[in-house]
Formats: structure tokens, sequence, C-alpha cells
């Protein structure tokens, strides 16, 4: 999984190479790298590493994948370890509003999660969409499944089950603006995913960046990530937070 992990983050290193291309392929993508480190009387750990991949595929459908890797440690013992794939599928993405397919797969250590994938569909509207500015919705629904370690949980109802399965709807709103003449980036992607089935399992996430720019093709980045999840095995909390520093490089 590693393996496979480590050369999905690599595509936008080789495709960084292709720049001459990017035109005739349509392809966008970028690598970032932020972290951050603390040693003496506490030790502690935090990588992320991040890419994000889009290219047409045939005709008006273009096929985009984000892909991350966190891991945490404090005083040389691991805390975290997560691996995150969005996959999506978009037709005629050019118009206001569009349809797309997705799979989803991750895997969590921190919450015992051994895997967990979605599968579904879904429309995006832009409610933004300018040179310098870019606004838009989405709604999808999904099959989900959850395998975990454990099978006792914050929530007595699901205690015995090793796998939970259910029907999600996801709301989603990304923004990304370059700001002061393109001094600052700001984005944000953020999304809810209640159960269609299970009132009390739901979920959402907030994922915000600033970003300076070095040079044309890099980078200085600041991410902010914040998780809640419902249904956790006993002990654990509910909410993760991750800030970090570091480098973006891209080839547009």
């Amino acid at each position: 999984m590693k393996k496979i992990l480590c050369c999905l983050l690599l595509i936008p290193v080789f495709l960084f190479a292709q720049t001459k291309e990017k035109d005739s392929l349509k392809l966008r993508a970028d690598l970032s790298v932020t972290g951050f480190l603390q040693s003496g009387n506490v030790d502690t750990w935090i990588f992320r590493a991040k890419s994000e991949v889009s290219f047409r595929s045939w005709g008006n459908t273009v096929f985009k994948t984000k892909n991350s890797y966190v891991y945490q440690a404090f005083d040389k013992e691991k805390a975290d370890e997560d691996i995150l794939s969005l996959n999506f599928l978009e037709f005629n993405p050019t118009r206001k509003i569009y349809p797309f397919v997705l799979g989803f797969f991750s895997t969590n250590f921190r919450r015992e999660i051994n895997y967990r994938y979605l599968l579904g569909a879904g429309a995006s509207f832009k409610i933004l969409n300018k040179k310098n500015y870019e606004l838009k919705a989405s709604t999808s629904l999904e099959y989900e499944n959850t395998d975990f370690n454990l099978t006792t949980f914050n929530v007595p109802e699901y205690n015995g089950s090793e796998s939970i399965e259910t029907y999600r709807a996801t709301f989603w709103l990304y923004g990304k603006y370059h700001l002061f003449k393109n001094k600052i980036v700001f984005s944000h992607e953020s999304y809810v995913q209640p159960s269609l089935e299970q009132i009390n399992n739901y979920r959402w996430r907030a994922d915000i960046s600033l970003e300076m720019p070095i040079w044309k093709y890099l980078n200085f980045k600041i991410n902010y990530i914040h998780v809640l999840e419902s249904i956790v095995v006993i002990d654990q909390s509910r909410v993760d937070r991750f800030l970090t520093f570091g480098l973006t490089i891209k080839n547009y």
C-alpha cells in the first residue's frame, strides 16, 4: 500500500518535468509537502504530503485524483499514519452544472480503520468562475464501507461490528482565490457527510490553505485541517486537527 501511495504522490513530480506537453495533454499537477518538527523535552513530528492531478482523458471528460499521506509521532512513537485518495471522473466540467462519479479510499492508524471506501455520483455547480476567483458547490450520494481493527465504539449500538456500511449524502464547498496581485493564494475545501440510514453516523472535514508564491512553480504553504467523525473506537477523540508548514511544487 505504501509503495502505491508513493507512486501516486510522485506523479506530479514526473508531470512537472513534462510542462511542454501539458498544453496538448491538458495536464495540471501539484505536490505539496508540509510538516512540523519539535525537539527537546518532547519530540513531535508531523508530516503531510499531498498531490493533485487532473487531465482530460477523452472528449470533455476530466479525471481528477487527490492523494495525501499524513504521519505523526510523539517521542518517536507513531500516533497517526493515514492515507486518503479522492478520485473523480467529471463530465463536461466547463459547464456551469456538470455531473461526476467518484471513488474514495482511506486508512487511519489512530482510529483503527483498516480501510474505508466510498463509491458514488453527484453534480457540481459553479458559483464563481473567474480568472483569479473560483467557488463551487457539489452534492453527491455514496455507498460506504468501513472496516475496523476493533469492535467497541463510542456509540454502543455499533459494538461487535467489524464493518459498518451505510449510504451517505455529501455536501461540498470548494474555493480558491488569488489575492493582492497573486501574492497570496487562499483555498478551502470542506464537506459534510451525514448517513441516510443512521442519524448518529456523520462526519465533516475542512481543509484550509494559504500559499505565497516564491517562484512561478513553487509556493510556500500553510495548511490547516479539521476533521470530525461521529463514530470512533472507544477512548478515541472524535476530532483531529493538523497545522503544517511547507512547500508546493506545480507545473502550471
